[in-house]
């Protein structure tokens, strides 16, 4: 059951990887139309590069030694912040704002304040979420390589 469970998550993750890779390279078109274009940019780039990383962590999935409760959460949490990472930089380009947490990027516009806060939250959920997944994969790779 747990190693069923791994490939399940390992083949979603990879699946996901090329899905937010997709999504990169059609955010590469619409950048000329966006009001900041610069975090346009960003978020072509953070879709593209965690499309990678999520197929990268697809890739060594079955390689962690993690909990099936573990794996749930990582799994989850992998996909909140590779996907909340591209969407909260898009909405920041279309919106012109988020330069208060994202000065270079942000070229100094400002949204609405329900705006702001937006990209707010998710910036911070996205950190919380990958700093988590990279402490859970470490982990994982730590007990795996102790246990052969």
């Amino acid at each position: 059951m747990n190693s069923n469970l791994r490939s399940q998550l390992s083949l979603n993750l990879v699946k996901n990887g090329f899905v937010l890779f997709l999504l990169g390279l059609i955010t590469g078109f619409v950048i000329p139309v966006m009001r900041n274009p610069r975090l346009g940019l960003s978020s072509h780039l953070e879709a593209v590069m965690n499309g990678m990383f999520l197929i990268l962590l697809g890739v060594i999935w079955t390689k962690l030694s993690l909990s099936p409760t573990s794996q749930k959460w990582g799994y989850a949490l992998a996909l909140i912040g590779t996907y909340t990472n591209w969407a909260t930089t898009l909405l920041a380009g279309f919106w012109g704002a988020g330069s208060e947490l994202m000065p270079i990027a942000g070229n100094r516009l400002q949204g609405l304040f329900w705006q702001e806060v937006l990209i707010k939250i998710g910036l911070g959920t996205l950190s919380v979420a990958m700093i988590s997944v990279c402490i859970m994969v470490l982990w994982g790779l730590k007990t795996s390589s102790a246990e052969e």
